[in-house]
Order: C-alpha cells, then sequence, then structure tokens
C-alpha cells in the first residue's frame, strides 16, 4: 500500500539535519577522539586532540558550526518504493531544505554555479544527492557536510584485475602521505572497491557513513580493513599533519561486483570534523 508523504516533511527534515551535522560532532566521533588522545603519544597531537574535543564541545553548547568550512552537501536517500511524494519533487525539496539550513543556521555557502566562474550559489546548493531505491515506504535521509580540504584527497585508479591488495594499499598510503596535513586529520578513510569507476566513488563515499569502529562484516575484508587502518597510522603524520600516530580514526572499505577485466579502487577521505546525521520520515 503506497503510503504518501509531504514534500514539505522532507524540506524541514533537511534543514534540521544541515544545522546539526554543521553543530554537533557525532557521539562515535567524539569518543573516538578521546580514544585518540589516550593513545598518542606526541606532546603536539595530544594539544592538538584535546582542542578537537574541546572545539566540538563549545559547538555543541553555542551550536555554533565546528568548522569554518561548512562542507558540499552530500545527501544520501534511501527511498521506499511505496512512497508517493506529494508537492515539490525529491530533488527539489532537498535542495529547498539545504538553502533554508544553511541561511538560516548561518552556515558557510561554499558552493559555486560554475566551476570556471565561480560565482557563489548564495545557499550552499544544489547537493549531491545519491537516491536508491528500496522496500517499504519510509524514506532514509543520510546527510553528510564534506569539507573542501578532505574532499581535494579524492582519488581513484583502475587496478589490473589481478592485483593484490598490498598494491592498492599502497595507493591510498601515498595518497594520504601526500596530502599530509591538507584534510585535517585525524581522518576517516572510505575505500570503494569495485563496480565501475563512478560507482566505485559513490561505495568510497558510502563507506565514510559507517559508525567509527564498525567494520565491514565480510571477515576478509574486515581484516583488509585493520591492516590498512595500521598502515595509514604508520605514516606519522599525525593529528594536524604535525606527526604523531595517530592520523586515522577508522578505514572503512565497501565492494561490489566488477567487470572481469576491471578493478576500480576508489578513496574517500573525511576530516576529523565528520559530519553525518540521519532522519526516517
Amino acid at each position: 500500500m503506497t503510503r504518501e508523504i509531504d514534500s514539505k516533511q522532507i524540506t524541514d527534515a533537511v534543514k534540521k539535519l544541515a544545522v546539526e551535522v554543521n553543530t554537533k560532532l557525532p557521539e562515535d566521533m567524539v569518543s573516538a577522539l578521546n580514544k585518540a588522545l589516550k593513545n598518542e603519544e606526541s606532546p603536539v597531537g595530544r594539544d592538538l586532540l584535546r582542542d578537537l574535543i574541546k572545539n566540538a564541545e563549545i559547538a555543541r553548547k553555542e551550536n555554533l558550526p565546528i568548522c569554518q568550512d561548512t562542507g558540499f552537501a552530500i545527501v544520501f536517500v534511501e527511498l521506499g518504493q511505496d512512497v508517493n511524494i506529494k508537492g515539490e519533487n525529491l530533488v527539489g525539496s532537498i535542495n529547498e531544505g539545504i538553502s533554508r539550513g544553511y541561511k538560516e543556521g548561518y552556515l558557510r555557502r561554499s558552493i559555486v554555479k560554475d566551476p570556471f566562474k565561480r560565482d557563489n550559489t548564495g545557499d550552499n546548493t544544489p547537493a549531491d544527492i545519491i537516491t536508491e531505491i528500496v522496500t517499504g515506504d519510509k524514506i532514509k535521509i543520510t546527510l553528510m557536510a564534506k569539507g573542501g580540504g578532505c574532499e581535494n584527497v579524492s582519488a581513484l585508479k583502475m587496478f589490473k584485475p589481478n592485483d593484490p591488495f598490498e598494491e592498492i594499499e599502497k595507493f591510498v598510503v601515498e595518497k594520504i602521505t601526500e596530502a599530509g596535513g591538507n584534510p585535517c586529520p585525524p581522518i576517516i578513510v572510505g575505500l570503494g572497491i569495485g563496480g565501475t569507476a563512478d560507482k566505485a566513488m559513490v561505495l568510497a563515499k558510502k563507506a565514510l557513513l559507517r559508525k567509527v569502529g564498525a567494520h565491514n562484516s565480510n571477515s576478509d575484508i574486515a581484516k583488509k580493513e585493520k591492516d590498512l587502518f595500521n598502515k595509514v597510522n604508520a605514516t606519522g603524520i599525525g593529528a594536524g599533519g604535525l606527526g604523531g600516530r595517530v592520523t586515522a580514526l577508522a578505514a572503512n572499505i565497501e565492494t561490489w561486483p566488477c567487470h572481469i577485466a576491471s578493478l576500480p579502487v576508489a578513496l574517500a577521505v573525511d576530516c576529523y570534523a565528520h559530519r553525518v546525521g540521519s532522519t526516517i520520515l
């Protein structure tokens, strides 16, 4: 049986999410930063981690942005096949919510209309909307506000089908080492493996959505996550790129079937201001 949802509900939910993710660091991230503080041996790294934790506390208490870069709004939608949206269409409803949230929440607007002319859209739209049709009569909306510094570390490489995972690890470590402090570590590493080139990039961003500390349900993939996590932290980049044991708080991998001739690997990185939130309508 079809369930009707007014598009205004979607707009209101996205508006609320836009403000919440930018001002309230998720509890799993706060816990991960506190754990990192216990594990870090570098005095400078420990001082910076304390500052990041304090910054998150102030942002939550004062309802202020965690970071001055309030990100590109990336919206993941799980749309139930039995949902009928009344009023504005899905994309329009989401973009209206982003627009209102960023304007009314006094969040920095960072999106330009044209990649060459660089004129600001004025309301942080359009959002990057990734939609998946699922069973049921509900809509799950997940918003990730992704900063420019960490987005600039994104990378894609088409490996040979028989390349070992060690080559993939080498690729990731090289990219993260080159980036140094630019993505504002400690970071979350997301890896998408399989599919096509564009599918791999979506998988990599989806990998970032997982709770810190949660591993892939496939035990072989989970082991690869742990190995990659250890290798990234062995770089010694540390918090803020100032050196230390803690460069990454998590390394997550998502996979997908791929062509016999291909092995696409995409890297996505998110910063310490890992701003993610979800709601279900």
